[in-house]
């Protein structure tokens, strides 16, 4: 088994949803897997939950959604809706969500 962290960046929806579906995958086949969102794709979860995107659901279902960076989503304005998604806040780089915990852990970090 191998562990994996993607580390999303961007916001568009259309490849945050490969960075759903890689994970969901992954997992699928044993993998460890988590999810952090950070730069622009903060803006994707809220947008995602209305949609009821059924790739994001099953992430969340199935525990693979790490957080979200805290310093973006204040810089971008959602941090109340993270907030009211009750999704964790990340802030273990200076306010940022950080890497180092899980390469430590012996994640392989794919970012997107």
């Amino acid at each position: 088994m191998k562990k994996y962290l993607f580390y999303g960046m961007t916001g568009q929806k259309m490849c945050f949803v490969h960075v759903l579906l890689n994970a969901l995958d992954l997992k699928a086949a044993g993998h460890e897997v988590k999810i952090i969102f950070e730069g622009e794709s903060v803006k994707l979860p809220a947008i995602l939950d209305k949609e009821a995107n059924p790739h994001y659901k099953n992430a969340l279902h199935m525990g693979l959604i790490a957080g979200v960076c805290l310093a973006c989503s204040q810089m971008m304005g959602v941090k109340d809706d993270i907030e009211g998604l009750n999704l964790p806040l990340l802030n273990d780089m200076t306010g940022h969500a950080g890497m180092r915990p899980y390469t430590e852990d012996g994640y392989e970090v794919l970012v997107f």
